[in-house]
C-alpha cells in the first residue's frame, strides 16, 4: 500500500471515525469516491460513481444511505478536520500586522431544472439570475508547506424555498459577526457592500470596493453663508470617471504611501474617516477607511474599504490573502466534478455541496504535504496540486486492506424482518411532503 493512501485514509479517519457505527464507515467511503473525482467520469450521478471504486451493491447502497440519511452534520465533520489540520506540523495561520485573514465567499451551485427551487444567484454568462442552490463559505487562510490552503471553518445553507438573492450573504455576515475574534479580519469580495456588512455588525473588515466607489466626509464642510446649512460631509471619490463624454475628477487622497515587493514599486492612496453616502455627519457613525492600491501588474487598481486603519501593504497582503478560498470553489466543481449534481431531495441538495466542499479543502491539503506525482512522462516537473492527487487515487479502488480503527466498521443490525424495496417506503398519500423533483 503506497504511502499515499497511507495518508488519505488517515485523514479521511480522523474526520469520520466518531461519527455513529456503521454512517462512519460508509461516509469514508463516500468521501473516497469524492476525492478520487468519481463523480467527472460518472457526469454527477452517485450510484454510478459509487460503484467505480470497486464497492459491491450492498455497500454502494448503504453509502448513498449514509450521505442521504446519515446521523451527521456538516458543521462537526469541519470541527473534526480542523482540529486534525492544527494538529499537524505543516499548517502556518497568516498574520499580517497581528490580524489573522478570515476569507469569506458564497458560492452556487446551478441546478436550472430543479424542481420547486426558488433560490436564485446571479449568472454572469446569462446575463440573469438562475436557480441555485447557494453556500456561504467561512475559512481561515494559511501556509502548508509552499501552497496557500484555505481552512474552512463554517458553511452556511441557503434557503431553497426562498427567491430572495440576500439570504444567504445576510446570514454569512451575521455568522462572522458571531464567531470574529480579536485577532481576526473578515476578508470580502466586491459582492458584500459596506453598508450591509456594517449593518451585520461586523467590526473588522476589508471589502472589495467598485471602481465608481463613492463615500463622504465625516465632517460638515465650510458653510458658505447663504441657503441651507449642509448635513452631509464632502463627497470622497477614489478614482476617476467618466459620465457623458465628461471626466470627473478623483477626490486628493489623505496620504500617499510607496513600497517595495518583489522587484516592483507599490502605491497606496489613503482616505480617511469615511461614512456612507446616505449618512448625516454623526460622530457616532461607523466610520471606514479607503485605500486604493497601484499594482503594477494589474492594469485597474483596487479600491479596498477596511474598518481599521492600516498600512497599504497590509491591506494589499490580508486581501491576497482572501484568493485561496477560490481554490476551494474550483476543485470542488471542476476537480471533482461536482459542477453537475443529480439529487433531488431537499436535505441531499444541500448535503453534496458541502461535502464536496469539504472534500475539496481535504484533497488540497493532502496534495500540499504529499509528494508530487507526475500525470505522465510528459509531466516533468509536477507541481503538489488537487488535479494529480485526484488523478493517482482516480486509478485506485477503495482499499479494504487498510487497517480500520474499531470504530469503523459495518453495523451489525438485523433488517431481515424488515419490508424491502418498493415495501419498504413509509409514504402514503396525503400524509407526506413531497421532496424537490418528486
Amino acid at each position: 500500500m503506497s504511502q499515499t493512501v497511507v495518508e488519505v485514509m488517515a485523514a479521511l479517519c480522523a474526520v469520520t471515525q466518531s461519527l455513529p457505527i456503521g454512517t462512519n464507515l460508509a461516509l469514508l467511503q463516500f468521501f473516497w469516491m469524492l476525492l478520487s473525482g468519481q463523480l467527472l467520469r460518472s457526469r454527477g450521478a452517485l450510484f454510478p460513481a459509487l460503484q467505480a471504486i470497486g464497492l459491491s451493491a450492498d455497500a454502494v447502497r448503504r453509502a448513498w444511505v449514509a450521505f442521504r440519511c446519515g446521523a451527521w452534520r456538516i458543521a462537526v465533520l469541519l470541527t473534526l478536520w480542523r482540529q486534525y489540520v492544527t494538529a499537524q506540523p505543516h499548517w502556518q495561520a497568516f498574520r499580517y500586522e497581528g490580524y489573522v485573514p478570515i476569507a469569506v465567499d458564497v458560492t452556487p451551485f446551478w441546478r436550472p431544472a430543479l424542481q420547486g427551487c426558488h433560490s436564485k444567484h446571479y449568472h454572469p454568462q446569462a446575463g440573469k439570475a438562475l436557480q441555485a442552490v447557494e453556500v456561504g463559505l467561512i475559512g481561515r487562510v494559511g501556509r502548508v508547506q509552499r501552497q496557500r490552503v484555505t481552512l474552512l471553518t463554517d458553511l452556511i445553507r441557503g434557503d431553497l424555498t426562498s427567491a430572495s438573492a440576500r439570504t444567504v450573504p445576510a446570514r454569512l455576515l451575521e455568522r462572522v459577526a458571531t464567531t470574529l475574534v480579536g485577532d481576526e479580519i473578515a476578508v470580502l469580495d466586491a459582492g458584500f457592500k459596506v453598508k450591509a456588512v456594517q449593518a451585520a455588525g461586523v467590526s473588522r473588515f476589508i471589502v472589495r470596493g467598485a471602481k465608481n466607489f463613492t463615500a463622504r466626509r465625516n465632517t460638515l464642510p465650510p458653510y458658505k453663508g447663504r441657503g441651507r446649512r449642509p448635513e452631509y460631509g464632502t463627497l470622497v471619490r477614489p478614482l476617476d470617471r467618466k459620465r457623458k463624454k465628461r471626466t470627473i475628477a478623483a477626490t486628493p487622497p489623505d496620504r500617499v504611501e510607496t513600497w517595495q515587493a518583489d522587484g516592483r514599486t507599490y502605491r497606496a492612496e489613503h482616505w480617511y474617516n469615511l461614512v456612507t453616502t446616505d449618512r448625516k455627519v454623526d460622530q457616532d457613525n461607523p466610520v471606514f477607511h479607503v485605500a486604493v492600491i497601484y499594482d503594477p501588474r494589474f492594469k485597474e487598481p483596487w479600491v479596498l474599504v477596511t474598518s481599521l486603519k492600516l498600512s497599504g501593504v497590509t491591506v494589499w497582503r490580508l486581501y491576497q490573502a482572501r484568493w485561496p478560498i477560490e481554490q476551494v470553489l474550483l476543485v470542488a466543481k471542476q476537480t471533482l466534478g461536482a459542477a453537475r449534481q443529480f439529487v433531488f431531495a431537499p436535505e441531499s441538495c444541500q448535503r453534496l455541496p458541502e461535502l464536496t466542499l469539504l472534500a475539496s479543502t481535504i484533497l488540497t491539503y493532502l496534495a500540499a504535504i504529499l509528494p508530487a506525482t507526475p500525470t505522465g512522462f510528459w509531466d516533468r516537473n509536477p507541481k503538489p496540486t488537487a488535479g494529480r492527487l485526484r488523478r493517482v487515487l482516480a486509478r485506485t479502488p477503495f482499499p479494504e486492506t487498510y487497517p480500520l480503527p474499531g470504530r469503523l466498521r459495518k453495523k451489525a443490525s438485523v433488517t431481515g424482518h424488515l419490508p424491502k424495496g418498493i415495501l419498504g417506503h413509509r409514504r402514503k398519500k396525503g400524509l407526506s411532503t413531497p421532496e424537490i423533483g418528486s
